[in-house]
């Protein structure tokens, strides 16, 4: 754990694909003696409600927040970022911002997405698919079925299709990286376009953060190293993110980790430069491999996000 975490802002629970509950997420928070931690499940508000219940018998400040599923095509990367959305309790008790926020989430990933990757997946991988006999691409023993898929939970992740093709396929991690990496043939970006992102954020009070931007520059092996593209690359797109459209950033997630301390510099001096906010969170997701209450912010960089948020 790193030393002087005084808030870890970026967690999942079952409500996505995290291992502990969401009131057990923020037990283990209280237990470890932060000041605050917030819930940030993949696309889903679906746990935020209970966080805050935990966060009142546990006398620790919750903040309610998702992170987003972000689908870009341009020249230089096709493929999904990630952005974490925080905002006000007094949110949750509005329909507008329910009803809003789901029809959002549902742009973006679902049953659908499911079943073009699944299909994708055994064109390019699958013993039964003439082309991937033909170019030699065959990884799989047998086809992949969205019913595996599926049982996985509600809200499917990328992190589902590999824990299933390890789990069920016996795939080694190389083996799965190919089949579900960006460069993959058979990939099919989720997420939401911007100028949705864009309407939600003039509706309602956000703060917006750009999550592990450098984390696809982590050296592997680890399972900090997300799929997404290497920090030159983010870096390239980031004035678009610096832009007041269509998103607009008020902060980037810096302490994170899977982020070295060359890039966590660079993201320093570059959210000096543009007066953007400073975020950071263990991305917890179970309590091995991606552990909660790892990484967090001081009490300096705090203090400046919840004089910001309480502005909201």
């Amino acid at each position: 754990m790193m030393p002087n975490i005084v808030a870890d802002l970026h967690n999942h629970s079952t409500a996505s694909d995290g291992e502990l509950t969401p009131a057990a997420v923020v037990r283990q928070a209280t237990a470890q003696g932060f000041a605050a931690v917030s819930l940030t499940d993949h696309d889903t508000l679906a746990g935020v409600l209970e966080a805050l219940e935990a966060g009142s018998k546990n006398n620790i400040t919750v903040i309610p927040g998702v992170e987003l599923t972000l689908r870009l095509k341009r020249p230089e990367f096709v493929g999904s970022l990630h952005l974490l959305l925080y905002f006000k309790p007094e949110l949750l008790d509005e329909s507008e911002f329910i009803d809003s926020t789901r029809e959002l989430f549902a742009t973006g990933r679902g049953a659908a997405l499911v079943r073009e990757r699944v299909s994708a997946i055994n064109h390019f991988f699958g013993p039964d698919s003439a082309a991937a006999r033909k170019n030699g691409t065959v990884i799989l023993k047998r086809d992949l079925t969205v019913a595996e898929i599926e049982k996985c939970g509600v809200n499917i992740t990328r992190r589902h299709f590999a824990k299933v093709l390890r789990d069920n396929h016996k795939l080694e991690r190389r083996q799965v990286d190919a089949i579900i990496a960006n460069k993959s043939p058979a990939y099919l970006p989720s997420g939401i376009d911007p100028d949705k992102v864009l309407l939600l954020r003039k509706k309602f009070p956000l703060l917006i953060f750009l999550a592990h931007p450098a984390s696809g520059s982590f050296p592997p092996p680890s399972h900090y190293r997300e799929v997404l593209p290497p920090w030159p690359t983010v870096a390239a797109l980031l004035p678009e993110f610096l832009a007041p459209e269509p998103i607009g950033i008020d902060g980037l997630e810096i302490e994170y980790p899977g982020h070295r301390e060359i890039e966590k510099n660079e993201l320093r001096e570059i959210a000096r430069a543009h007066k953007l906010l400073v975020s950071g969170g263990s991305d917890g997701h179970d309590l091995k491999d991606r552990p909660y209450g790892v990484c967090g912010i001081n009490q300096e960089d705090y203090s400046r996000f919840t004089e910001r948020f309480a502005a909201l």
